[in-house]
């Protein structure tokens, strides 16, 4: 009898060992200086080293998280294109996640988009080339209570999740309510994609 395909691939498929950690991305750009003046700011860290065409920014015990490079025959980003949509930087604790909001805010640094995706509480924004960075908080307390959420009927309603006021968001912390709450999404049913922005 004759073995299916498919059958015959997962038996010769190689699990490769997953890495460690994400150890930094590299940014191509045509506007350096603003590039690492913004990731600076940004992710309050400080530039590891600079070179003519490239420097790395770090933030926590890595030598480097963000590398920006100026390469040759680099272009303008094409919103439209295909490639990286965004990249995400965690925070411990919702305070945290405010705390980081209201800083950048001093500094002109402002969201175009805060959602509630469920899993995680996030704030987007957008660096001098146009990529997107989320900022983001745990809703859950486990990977298993959030991906039993991501299993839900709520999640595959509206995967996307429900818009916030960061300010509201604060007002709602300043007050004492139970940070469970706050982070709980409020269902609000079938959306679809955001608008790009």
């Amino acid at each position: 009898m004759a073995v299916a395909d498919n059958e015959h691939v997962e038996s010769e498929t190689v699990r490769v060992k997953p890495p460690a950690q994400l150890a930094h991305v590299l940014l191509k750009t045509t506007n350096l200086e603003e590039m690492i003046d913004f990731y600076v700011k940004f992710t309050g860290g400080k530039v590891a080293f600079r070179g003519k065409t490239i420097a790395f920014v770090a933030y926590d015990e890595e030598h480097h998280r963000i590398a920006i490079g100026a390469m040759p025959g680099t272009t303008p980003k094409d919103p439209k294109s295909s490639g990286l949509e965004h990249i995400a930087f965690a925070y411990d604790n919702l305070d945290d996640l405010v705390e980081s909001y209201e800083q950048r805010k001093k500094l002109g640094i402002t969201p175009f988009w805060c959602v509630n995706h469920g899993p995680t509480t996030s704030m987007y924004y957008k660096d001098p080339d146009g990529n997107k960075l989320e900022t983001q908080v745990d809703n859950f307390d486990s990977n298993e209570e959030a991906n039993a959420f991501m299993k839900s009927n709520e999640f595959a309603e509206n995967p996307i999740g429900t818009d916030f006021d960061p300010e509201e968001l604060i007002e709602r912390l300043a007050s004492g309510e139970d940070v469970r709450t706050i982070k709980k999404r409020i269902e609000i049913g079938p959306r679809g994609l955001p608008p790009r922005v």
